[in-house]
């Protein structure tokens, strides 16, 4: 297809902020936590496929830049169908986490920035990404599902946002009060996530999923089995 330029940057913001990358970085984070090496196998389990699936379709379709040249359905089906389950395609979970700080901003925070601006929707619709954002945190802590440490992917950040959960153990209470109080520096912080999801009302949400994913091992596949049975 040949197209103008601000064709092309529609094109671009369409797949970066909606129908490509935010879905690869919510399985990046979970695909980390899981213990997938291939996002293509990510798919074929069911409550991650609906994660996929409510990030793109039901979450961020309502407020798509739509190019024209090409439809936002059709393309976002086509990395739901085609692009992401195909096993021939080398994409990992560890390198598409890399840099998630530099990434929640576009490929999350325009999309919850829509649904601020727009009087016909509602963030309580939101639900997928918040759990993404309390999964990113859940693996900041280095230790996967199964109570296992892991490296983490590079990331410009890490020092700044690791101390943040540094502290926590898999598996003990987490005080919710203190908690909250403690992670409110990080929630607030716009330049991540491009909101401040406190005064944007999501940050309960975020630290409900988080707290859930803290009880103990196989407490992130517990979290979103729950979460998705909901979409």
């Amino acid at each position: 297809m040949f197209a103008d330029r601000q064709t092309v940057e529609q094109v671009e913001r369409m797949k970066v902020s909606t129908c490509l990358n935010p879905v690869h970085t919510g399985l990046a984070v979970f695909g980390c936590l899981l213990g997938f090496t291939k996002i293509s196998a990510e798919m074929q389990d069911p409550d991650l496929k609906r994660l996929a699936e409510r990030i793109g379709r039901v979450e961020g379709l309502p407020v798509v830049t739509n190019p024209g040249i090409l439809p936002p359905e059709q393309f976002l089906d086509e990395v739901l169908t085609l692009r992401i389950p195909n096993p021939f395609m080398p994409d990992t979970p560890q390198r598409i986490a890399t840099d998630t700080s530099q990434k929640l901003s576009i490929r999350f925070g325009e999309t919850i920035k829509s649904y601020l601006a727009s009087p016909e929707l509602s963030l309580s619709d939101l639900q997928a990404i918040p759990a993404v954002f309390a999964g990113w945190l859940r693996y900041l802590m280095g230790v996967d599902d199964n109570g296992d440490a892991f490296d983490l992917s590079p990331d410009p950040l890490l020092a700044t946002v690791r101390p943040y959960v540094q502290d926590l153990k898999l598996g003990a209470p987490a005080d919710r009060k203190a908690l909250s109080k403690t992670l409110a520096p990080l929630l607030s912080d716009a330049s991540i996530f491009g909101v401040d999801l406190i005064s944007a009302g999501l940050s309960d949400r975020v630290l409900n999923a988080f707290v859930s994913m803290l009880q103990g091992p196989g407490a992130v596949a517990d979290t979103l089995a729950a979460l998705t049975a909901q979409f």
